[in-house]
């Protein structure tokens, strides 16, 4: 009874009650980025904003959520690696915040004649501190979280995200019955200020956390990782468990650190690191391409098309956001079960289906004159979001944060998420364009996007749930037949009975493993 409880990461041990509280605090971050993302959506439709902004359309209202996108790529690409790196896990994350609020001050004052101008910019520093809470987050969540509880625990995250993007919708809902004058010309404003709350616990909460012991460990405090690993696996390891753990870290750091590796353009040049980084890359792109960034950012817009007024849309959006954190909940007891490939593939076999539905019956009942249709295609625009939410949505983040080793992991991870937003870029652009000029069948577009992901997951990703960081190694190189790690034939020792039919063939040594390690084909790079 007590290693299925353990199983599920309900144990009563003192690591296990840390790790989950220090993930929940951490998940604030993602709140922050979640709500942003969620209360964006009513801000676009309130009517105070819409009069606020000068021209307010389409093409603008595609321009104001596509620039804060422009802001995280830039954030990925040059600054969210030297501040994980330089700064540490959590100043990182810590300065991100900072970052992040002052942009979300910069939307909530706009007014006059320089209104638009003050939102962009706005939006393009908020952009630019998302992008450093949303890598360092994971980082540090990774970097912490035994081996077998790493997909569970670097999920929370986005359970965080989900659950501050269905509260910013519900803000949202509720500030439509504030419909008195002050209501008219403040209402939204109150709605982004609100965001300052859970980031101001997010940044007094930090500074008590142990920095990861890997980034420790890197900068030679060597004796503070012993302290902080000893921390977070009290009572769920020994003590000669623990400093084996260390030993691998120091070994892969020590490793890489041998070599040229360090450099940034070491990400393209070695192939076992531009191996994953092509990988983690395409990932978090197909994670926005699939459609994923309009579903968030214009679902009020795809309610009204569908019938529903205008507050009804911003209750349907609270009710969909919510069904996502149960989705995403329950992705936290099934990513280390079943695999990171098996939970991204359902995902999207999910979401192509609910598009083709959605892409279908308005052309088969235009005008909303069949109200069942409409009924329908709202239904699938929810079960679209349970996909998402089991797959691309915490999947992709739990990939690219895993694979890369520690010397290169903050700089793996900001370029990864720079695909995605590209990706977020580009569907924030089409999305309402094709909308306007394409109608339900933009919808096709999307879906044909989501079956290609099908094979493209299956042939080029290898499965990586329950393996040691310090082992990613022999599934993308790197990897010239020394034995695994100590901490990897622990693990091997040391499982549930159940766990032995699902992992034993994972955790074969001495050659290169693709997909489930049951053949010795070499990955292509």
């Amino acid at each position: 009874m007590m290693n299925g409880i353990k199983g599920l990461g309900l144990g009563l041990s003192k690591a296990s009650w840390r790790l989950h509280s220090l993930c929940l605090l951490l998940a604030l971050g993602s709140f922050v980025w979640g709500y942003n993302v969620g209360v964006l959506a009513s801000v676009l439709a309130h009517p105070g904003f819409r009069e606020t902004i000068p021209g307010y359309g389409p093409y603008r209202r595609g321009l104001i959520t596509a620039i804060y996108y422009i802001g995280t790529w830039l954030s990925y690409v040059f600054f969210s690696r030297p501040a994980a790196d330089l700064l540490g896990r959590r100043h990182a994350a810590m300065v991100g915040m900072s970052v992040l609020c002052v942009g979300q001050a910069l939307q909530a004052a706009a007014s006059g004649s320089v209104a638009l101008i003050m939102v962009m910019f706005g939006r393009v520093v908020s952009g630019l501190g998302t992008g450093i809470v949303s890598t360092s987050v994971p980082l540090y969540q990774s970097e912490i979280a035994p081996a077998k509880q790493r997909g569970k625990l670097v999920v929370l995250n986005h359970v965080g995200f989900v659950t501050g993007l269905a509260s910013g919708f519900w803000v949202g809902y509720a500030i439509t019955f504030w419909s008195d004058t002050y209501g008219y010309q403040s209402g939204w404003r109150f709605s982004v200020s609100l965001s300052f709350i859970p980031a101001l616990l997010f940044l007094i909460g930090l500074p008590f956390l142990y920095e990861s012991p890997r980034w420790l460990v890197e900068h030679g405090r060597v004796d503070e990782a012993l302290k902080a690993l000893k921390f977070y696996r009290e009572g769920s390891f020994t003590p000669s468990q623990i400093q084996d753990e260390l030993t691998d870290i120091k070994r892969n750091v020590s490793a890489y650190q041998a070599t040229s590796l360090k450099k940034w353009t070491a990400l393209f040049t070695n192939p076992s690191l531009f191996s994953r980084l092509w990988r983690a890359t395409l990932l978090h792109f197909m994670a926005q391409m699939c459609g994923a960034t309009a579903m968030k950012y214009y679902l009020p817009e795809l309610f009204r098309v569908l019938g529903l007024s205008p507050r009804t849309s911003l209750l349907a959006g609270g009710i969909e956001s919510t069904l996502k954190i149960g989705c995403t909940v329950l992705e936290m007891f099934v990513i280390d079960k079943v695999g990171r490939r098996v939970t991204l593939a359902v995902g999207v076999g999910i979401m192509a289906f609910a598009l083709l539905i959605n892409g279908a019956l308005p052309l088969a009942y235009p005008n909303n004159t069949n109200r069942a249709a409409d009924y329908t295609c709202v239904v699938f625009i929810f079960i679209y979001s349970l996909g998402y939410s089991m797959g691309f949505g915490p999947a992709a983040w739990v990939y690219g944060s895993e694979i890369f080793p520690t010397a290169a992991r903050a700089r793996g991870l900001s370029f990864a998420a720079s695909g995605g937003a590209v990706g977020s870029i580009i569907v924030s652009q089409l999305w309402p364009i094709g909308i306007a000029e394409l109608g339900s069948k933009i919808y096709f577009f999307f879906m044909a996007v989501n079956l290609v992901c099908v094979p493209i997951i299956f042939l080029l990703y290898p499965e990586t749930k329950g393996r040691p960081l310090e082992d990613m190694e022999v599934l993308f190189g790197g990897y010239e037949g020394r034995t695994p790690s100590t901490t990897s034939l622990l693990l091997s020792d040391e499982r549930d009975d159940g766990d032995e039919e699902d992992e034993d063939e994972d955790e074969r040594p001495g050659r290169p493993l693709l997909g489930d390690g049951r053949d010795g084909r070499v990955l292509p790079r």
